[in-house]
């Protein structure tokens, strides 16, 4: 994964952990294209090593996360155009269930809002803001899924707040209403997120893809029964694979199992 070929975004790993980081300072890490396209190709990079495990999405700077969509350069062009991952390279990508935690560190607005709807897990810094701006300059927030994706995920007077309004909260609000899971001192954040990923690293790779994908798939089923009778391949996969062997037995060894994604 040669992270020089990217012009827009950054890719650091280290070990098990993928950090993607949008790197667009100057314009609070607002995305156009090119942009897109970028980080379209991290999240392929992502999906296809089986060496990663855990992803991290963060922006460049101390102010912003992602402020969503580069107006000046949409203004020129005029087109929404997207690649196949959507907005961000994450907002369609359905079929990838390693687990994506969003660090925003800032502001998060617009688009910002659909790339953070589309991840896992939150963590926020103190100073962060969160809000769908859209309506205020003539649009919705129809590029990634938002207006989706917060209607299934958090009460809906409140998904409703910041459709309509185009106003922001603030960090703690957000924790609130389960916008994001935690909220950190702005100096705490990347410690946090690193805890966060090491958690999820005690866990089988495989399994986590099962919970993920279980937990997404299901809410296509009309109801529970359904849900609980659907096919899941992901995690029939884990069911089949070493590590559902090698977890009970470092058990019963008492020892620390040593997962191998396979």
């Amino acid at each position: 994964m040669d992270s020089e070929t990217y012009r827009y975004c950054r890719l650091d790993r280290t070990g098990h952990v993928l950090t993607i980081t949008l790197d667009r300072p100057e314009v609070l890490n607002a995305l156009h294209l090119p942009a897109h396209v970028e980080l379209s190709r991290a999240f392929d990079a992502y999906a296809a090593d089986p060496e990663l495990r855990v992803a991290v999405v963060t922006g460049a700077g101390e102010r912003a996360f992602c402020v969503g969509t580069d107006l000046k350069s949409l203004a020129v062009t005029g087109d929404y155009e997207y690649p196949y991952g959507g907005f961000a390279g994450i907002t369609k990508r359905f079929d990838l269930f390693k687990p994506v935690i969003a660090a925003v560190n800032g502001l998060c607005l617009g688009g910002g809002v659909e790339i953070l709807a589309a991840c896992d897990l939150a963590v926020a810094a103190e100073h962060a803001q969160f809000g769908l701006p859209e309506p205020r300059v003539g649009l919705a927030a129809l590029g990634g899924g938002a207006l989706q994706r917060l209607a299934r995920t958090i009460p809906m007077k409140q998904a409703m707040r910041l459709a309509l309004t185009g106003g922001r909260i603030d960090a703690a609000e957000a924790k609130r209403i389960g916008l994001v899971n935690d909220v950190v001192p702005a100096c705490e954040l990347a410690e946090r997120v690193r805890a966060l990923c090491d958690e999820l690293l005690l866990c089988a790779p495989l399994a986590l893809e099962a919970s993920k994908a279980v937990v997404l798939q299901s809410l296509a089923a009309p109801g529970l029964e359904a849900a609980m009778t659907m096919h899941y391949p992901v995690a029939e996969r884990m069911l089949a694979s070493d590590d559902a062997k090698e977890g009970p037995r470092a058990f019963a060894e008492k020892r620390t199992p040593r997962w191998q994604g396979r």
